[in-house]
């Protein structure tokens, strides 16, 4: 059985971006999310990310915790040391001005192209972590377990392999498709150990792989939901790493992410016009007329409103979205648009919103105060992603009453109980999903989605059944818990070995 993790025993949680610090996407919502959520839980959790300029603006009070020089290269940094929120999760900032202290975001410039020296960059902040998590830069505190994410910090394992008597390792991956790869020759300038550039170590297809460190070396794997932990395992969603993935297959799981409730609540959403619960489900219908309004589509009680809060790229499935409309304008829809993406679909969507003014709306760009007025507004939301690690949207607008209407993969399969006879008779049905990625294949769940809202009593029931449920972070936060309590133990035994 698995041990309870030590009361005093600490994580230490490395990150490339984490709310409200600094925010991407996904990943920065689950690091702002999780170490709270684990703290709640008596967990001692320590966030580690690098001191971007835009962090230090605005991060309060910090301190300096230590001043050292990275292995191999000499670079000097230092170590600072805040808290964030009222729950004083303390978290530490790598500061390497040469690496960090520029405009722009973490991994790109302000262009939107990617700064050419990211893998120095992230090189530098991985060296600093391990010197971290071997307790060599703050020595009053050294984590038990180090919980690694995505390709920024791939690194990290595989340094921390090299070490004695060093924490266990958990590495998650968010999204298999962004892998840091750079080539030879900028593996020549990282000065890293020569037997990285190996078929066993980084090395992938004549070219230096980030994230094959943290699938390769680190103790126990992670994704973000189980069905994409299969999914990974297959060469259609492998993206070339599926033969690692399927060897080290009894060292991977799958952790659903959680939602923020505090943030993601109807009841208490101050971005909302009419706040309300499933008790009072009439209130949303304010909530529709102010979005119908701010976009000028007409009040037609009897169109199915759907929405789309999402970055406008084919992984989504935004493709299909346009693809499909334009079978299912006679049948009375409205739909409402929000994000940026690629610019051929930015462009396909405002051109189709200013062919059909009274039917589509869409707001190229992000707001998030609009993203929340939006969940709240729509019936249904079009998430018909063609993979989807976890998703995150989809959580939001069930607990706003808004049914999801999903592509069946990834944690949008996990997360999502289609509208089946069965399932609504059972009262467990909180969406519609389909499986074949075709424009066809969503039109025809849109379809059934407006036959389900035509008959209001199953209606009702649906967006009930989806407002009951918890996806909240302390679940994920209980499965971390206890996957840490393993890692710990099997390195505790390898140790031991040693």
């Amino acid at each position: 059985m698995t041990r309870a993790i030590r009361p005093n025993g600490a994580v230490l949680f490395a990150t490339s971006e984490a709310h409200p610090l600094i925010k991407t996407g996904g990943l920065g919502d689950v690091s702002g999310s999780l170490p709270l959520a684990l703290k709640r839980l008596g967990c001692d959790v320590r966030l580690v990310l690098p001191a971007y300029r835009k962090v230090l603006t605005h991060a309060g009070r910090l301190v300096r915790v230590a001043e050292l020089m990275l292995p191999d290269t000499g670079e000097r940094v230092r170590v600072l040391q805040g808290t964030l929120n009222t729950d004083a999760l303390i978290y530490y900032l790598i500061d390497l001005p040469l690496w960090f202290d520029r405009p722009g975001g973490p991994y790109t410039a302000p262009d939107g192209r990617d700064w050419p020296d990211n893998a120095e960059r992230f090189t530098a902040f991985s060296r600093a972590v391990v010197e971290l998590a071997m307790g060599r830069a703050d020595h009053v505190w050294r984590p038990q377990v180090v919980h690694c994410n995505d390709w920024p910090t791939g690194l990290v394992p595989a340094l921390l392999a090299r070490e004695t008597a060093r924490p266990a390792s958990v590495f998650t991956v968010h999204n298999l498709a962004y892998q840091g790869l750079f080539d030879r020759d900028t593996f020549a300038r990282l000065r890293l150990p020569y037997d990285l550039w190996t078929p066993e170590g980084m090395e992938f297809y004549g070219r230096f792989s980030f994230i094959k460190g943290g699938l390769a070396f680190a103790d126990l794997l992670t994704t973000v939901s189980p069905t994409y932990a299969s999914e990974i395992q297959t060469r259609e969603f492998g993206c070339g790493l599926d033969g690692l993935l399927r060897h080290r297959a009894k060292d991977l799981c799958g952790i659903l992410n959680g939602a923020d409730y505090a943030v993601w609540d109807p009841h208490q959403d101050p971005h909302i016009v009419a706040r309300y619960d499933a008790s009072n489900l009439n209130r949303k219908y304010k909530n529709r007329q102010a979005l119908q309004k701010q976009f000028n589509l007409p009040e037609d009680p009897k169109a199915l409103m759907l929405g789309a809060v999402t970055r406008l790229v084919e992984q989504k499935g935004v493709d299909l979205i346009l693809g499909a409309l334009g079978s299912l304008w006679d049948n009375g829809l409205q739909v409402v648009v929000l994000g940026s993406g690629e610019l051929h679909l930015e462009r396909g969507l405002t051109a189709l919103s200013r062919e059909r003014a009274d039917r589509l709306a869409v707001y190229i760009g992000h707001d998030e105060a609009l993203a929340h007025r939006v969940v709240a507004g729509i019936d249904a939301l079009l998430m018909p992603s063609r993979y989807e690690p976890c998703g995150l949207s989809q959580m939001y607008s069930l607990r706003y009453g808004a049914i999801p209407i999903v592509r069946r993969t990834g944690g949008l399969a996990d997360s999502v109980v289609d509208a089946t006879p069965e399932a609504i008779a059972a009262r467990t049905a909180t969406g519609v999903s389909f499986t074949e990625p075709s424009a066809s294949a969503l039109a025809k769940a849109v379809r059934r989605a407006q036959e389900l809202y035509r008959d209001r009593i199953a209606w009702r029931q649906i967006q009930r059944t989806g407002m009951a449920q918890d996806f909240s972070w302390k679940r994920s936060a209980e499965a971390y818990r206890a996957l840490y309590a393993h890692a710990d133990s099997k390195r505790r035994r390898l140790n031991l070995g040693a």
